[in-house]
């Protein structure tokens, strides 16, 4: 008979043994917007007695709808046409507005740009320094358009963009990154004290973008007078292909807007919470208020507008970043 080889003998667990918890035991079903419907209620409202003001930050709009500080959505002219439909846009203090006295002739340049070129030209469109100058001038030229001159930078730009911008009369600052929390580690440079800034800054900071109850709640606790929401759902953002980071955004507003009441309760002020990126039909406008959003930001379904400076074309926030 052939010989057979002895069998490894490999440990068991004992019976008693309780299974060690795994990462992946913490997972929950999430949704975003093809995920829900809205149900009808026992109720219906004359659409004309609706009220859509909102209160945001010190402000008052007349529509619950802000422009993202996008270069192809916001200029000063779209500001100041949003403002007369009630909403607002918010400049992007880092790009093409406040590097250029003619914007539009660079935002001319890369809407007619075949599809090959248009990287090359926006890297050379961002090489050009941010100029303070121009940054008082927009500011001024957004009230004058009839505008609240909302404003918006990079946490590595905020310390020293925020009190000039106040200085020269700014009504909202807004911090803004792809993920915003209340303590970000670095140990090469000394990284922007969210709390220390919303102390001494005179006007409203509000703060972006997170999907979390605990970053939320975090955030609210140093003084953010408002907090985006919206990691990765943008037509123009990338963050979730690059790094694999998001949340599906109706999980994400329902959770901050947790945090926004949890809040009130606690302490008596009330954060309102920006439902940012995602939506493009009505009907996902409509999902963002009832997962609990104060008010919502757009970017590419503005971008298509015939007053958007960018022509029909697009790109995201983090375009001018070197990494």
């Amino acid at each position: 008979m052939p010989s057979t080889a002895p069998t490894e003998s490999r440990p068991s667990a004992p019976a008693c043994t309780p299974r060690r918890r795994s990462k992946v035991d913490s997972i929950r079903p999430t949704y975003g917007f093809d995920d829900v419907s809205l149900a009808p209620g026992t109720q219906t409202v004359e659409p004309s007695e609706v009220d859509l003001g909102v209160e945001l930050a010190g402000l008052t709009l007349g529509i619950p709808i802000l422009a993202a500080a996008m270069d192809a959505v916001v200029d000063v002219r779209f500001a100041g046409e949003l403002a007369r439909l009630g909403g607002l846009a918010v400049l992007n203090l880092e790009g093409l507005q406040t590097r250029y006295g003619d914007a539009d002739s660079v935002l001319e340049r890369i809407a007619r740009a075949p599809a090959e070129e248009v990287q090359r030209l926006l890297a050379e469109a961002y090489r050009e320094p941010v100029r303070e100058d121009l940054i008082a001038r927009r500011i001024a030229e957004l009230h004058l358009a009839g505008s609240a001159a909302a404003v918006a930078a990079t946490p590595a730009a905020a310390r020293q963009l925020g009190p000039f911008c106040a200085e020269h009369g700014a009504d909202l600052f807004l911090v803004q990154s792809q993920v915003s929390s209340a303590r970000h580690l670095a140990s090469g440079y000394h990284p922007l004290e969210l709390q220390e800034f919303t102390r001494f800054m005179p006007i409203p900071v509000a703060v972006g973008n997170t999907t979390s109850f605990e970053a939320a709640w975090d955030l609210m606790g140093q003084g953010a007078a408002a907090v985006f929401v919206g990691v990765g759902p943008g037509a123009a953002c990338t963050t979730r292909e690059v790094l694999g980071i998001g949340v599906p955004q109706v999980t994400a507003i329902s959770d901050v807007a947790g945090a926004r009441d949890a809040f009130f309760e606690a302490t008596g002020r009330y954060v309102p919470v920006v439902a940012d990126g995602g939506m493009r039909r009505g009907g996902e406008l409509a999902k963002s208020v009832a997962a609990g959003a104060d008010a919502l930001m757009l970017g590419s379904p503005l971008a298509r507008a015939s007053e958007a400076p960018g022509r029909g074309t697009n790109w995201g926030m983090a375009t001018p970043s070197p990494t």
